[in-house]
């Protein structure tokens, strides 16, 4: 993770500044589903990346003594059309987006800033199996004290092991066996997320691999949804077979952001339309069903975790309690 052997050492300083900035899957095989519904949702578009998000100006007082003035610090505003959700030590880091559908619920996407977030890949505490992998602090069912004071996030990851919809590699140990094709979330040694076909669009040229969760084959693929978005029952098996249930999916834009979406009643488009409207160039499915969609954040770094997802099941606190299943966390980089 970028940072990861320091986390120790700049734990309480991502504290300070978090003091500062406050006062001012499925469970089983893919099988089955149901038929295919098409909601639309409301139409928008996506400014081009602000790439000076993040950028500083310094103010210098005129003055006759030779005494530097104070540097004034200021970030990039919010983006039209989306919300802060957190704030780090560079500024904006996490923020959302929300796309109504025409039966009353949301499409929710949150995208986190690659340049002012790390990540790390978690197992749970019953899936998927460890064997005689040796897993850190930082990398089991529940979040690490190193962690804690920089955490900004937490997202699901995918379908329980047994499903056979990819593998699973953390922090350089296999799993289970990486397929060639499959989409994947890669992070890299310095924490560092990308999201593409195993093999194709990822790992990255020159980037040292730490960990890797596959689900099932791309979702959208060159900023194009899946040929097989309408064919259900290839993206994971549902309660009762019904095609409208909990669902989440990852996505990458051009600027190396990733896009979470998800909803607690959606269909895989929408999903993957919502993505792709928001930016997404490649987007893998995460778990589905109202058990496993989760999305919680924090205002500041280390900071109480809130819900994001209406109407999800779990506690927004469950990444740093234990869970049982593997997840993602997302955690501010100064």
């Amino acid at each position: 993770m970028r940072g990861r052997p320091n986390r120790l050492t700049i734990a309480l300083a991502a504290t300070t500044v978090a003091a500062v900035l406050a006062s001012s899957c499925a469970t089983s095989a893919p099988t089955g589903g149901g038929a295919a519904a098409s909601r639309t949702s409301a139409p928008s578009s996506r400014p081009a990346h602000d790439a000076a998000r993040a950028a500083t100006t310094t103010s210098r007082p005129t003055t006759t003594t030779t005494t530097a003035a104070p540097t004034t610090t200021t970030f990039a505003p919010e983006q039209p059309g989306w919300s802060t959700l957190s704030t780090g030590p560079r500024g904006i880091a996490i923020d959302e987006r929300t796309y109504p559908q025409t039966d009353g619920t949301q499409i929710t996407v949150v995208r986190f800033l690659h340049d002012h977030v790390d990540y790390s890949l978690h197992v749970g505490s019953q899936d998927p199996p460890t064997g005689q992998a040796v897993i850190g602090p930082d990398s089991g069912p529940a979040i690490g004290a190193a962690e804690q004071p920089l955490l900004l996030g937490c997202f699901n990851g995918g379908f329980k092991a047994n499903t056979g919809a990819g593998g699973f590699e953390v922090d350089g140990q296999v799993l289970m066996p990486l397929t060639s094709g499959l989409a994947s979330l890669v992070i890299d040694t310095a924490g560092g997320g990308s999201v593409g076909a195993w093999g194709q669009d990822v790992p990255p040229p020159g980037v040292n691999v730490a960990s890797v969760r596959q689900n099932l084959s791309p979702l959208v693929e060159g900023g194009q949804p899946s040929p097989q978005i309408d064919n259900v029952s290839a993206w994971g098996a549902t309660l009762g077979g019904g095609a409208y249930v909990a669902r989440s999916a990852l996505g990458e834009d051009a600027a190396g952001d990733l896009l979470y979406a998800a909803s607690m009643s959606a269909v895989p488009v929408d999903l993957a339309t919502a993505l792709i409207d928001a930016g997404a160039v490649r987007a893998m499915e995460l778990d589905i069903n109202p058990e496993w969609v989760q999305m919680d954040t924090a205002a500041t770094p280390g900071g109480p975790l809130v819900a994001q997802i209406p109407g999800q099941n779990r506690p927004a606190d469950q990444c740093e309690a234990g869970w049982t299943r593997d997840f993602v966390a997302v955690l501010s980089i100064g």
